[in-house]
């Protein structure tokens, strides 16, 4: 029992040198930060743009669709930090470092999310706060305990959900050669799809991102249930409150694919 408490210091300890790291020059810092604070912006100003020739996007306003914008840029900003170094597992088996890891007595998953913190990306968590306490401001969302709630656990939520779309995308490269490209159309490609509403997409891609890859609950149906307006396409009311179910399901799932993963993996030189 002795044994986890030390174990989280040892992941502690390499996340604060790792921070460290990176605020010992702190001019590269602050460069990387704007980037990707301006990055976020870019997505922002798309926005406000086509809202300069229309009143309406899917159905939703503009402060509605910003709203959903928020919501979804700190949920993914929250995932890119804490899992966004998979990206680089194919470098990792490629050069066989992964062997490495599997050598030690930690989990291969934890040493992956440690082994590099970008704190840059907490520059698209800082857009998405701007957004989402301006839009509170404007009063599109009446301010009761309820939303409150929903306010603080939607991005941990939809951060939750995210990562773990991450994790089980990640995972194809351990059967196929290139799978980062697979993984970015899910990971990197689900952030323009949770930045609208999907009333917005097709029929197909929308039963999609609701059932196959359940993008929609990590901004949608909360916004749904913050401005507490029906949704245009009838979907059931229950849906909007089942982020916290449909989180525990993804997280379950991304687990069960990352271990079934590694069990298949038999080494750089096999």
């Amino acid at each position: 029992m002795a044994e986890q408490p030390v174990t989280g210091r040892v992941y502690l300890q390499i996340l604060g040198s790792r921070v460290r790291s990176q605020l010992a020059y702190r001019g590269s810092f602050v460069l990387d930060l704007l980037g990707q604070v301006l990055a976020a912006a870019s997505e922002l100003v798309v926005i406000v743009t086509v809202f300069a020739q229309v009143d309406t996007l899917g159905g939703f306003t503009r402060d509605e669709v910003l709203l959903v914008y928020a919501l979804a840029g700190i949920s993914f900003g929250f995932a890119d930090l804490a899992v966004g170094q998979l990206d680089d597992l194919p470098r990792w088996i490629r050069t066989g470092e992964l062997d490495v890891l599997l050598a030690r007595p930690l989990g291969v998953l934890p040493q992956l999310v440690t082994s590099d913190l970008q704190l840059r990306r907490l520059g698209r968590v800082a857009v998405g706060v701007v957004v989402l306490a301006v839009v509170l401001a404007r009063g599109g969302v009446e301010p009761t305990p309820l939303n409150a709630l929903l306010v603080l656990a939607t991005p941990m939520l939809g951060a939750a959900i995210t990562g773990s779309v991450w994790v089980a995308t990640c995972s194809v490269s351990f059967w196929v050669i290139e799978g980062r490209e697979v993984a970015n159309a899910f990971t990197y490609g689900s952030q323009l799809t949770t930045s609208y509403p999907i009333t917005v997409f097709g029929p197909w891609l929308r039963r999609t991102l609701c059932y196959a890859v359940p993008s929609a609950f990590v901004a949608y149906f909360p916004a749904l249930a913050l401005l507490d307006r029906p949704d245009p396409l009838g979907l059931p009311h229950a849906l909007r409150y089942a982020a916290p179910l449909v989180a525990v399901a993804a997280v379950a799932t991304a687990a069960l694919v990352w271990r079934a993963a590694v069990r298949h993996y038999q080494g750089a030189g096999s």
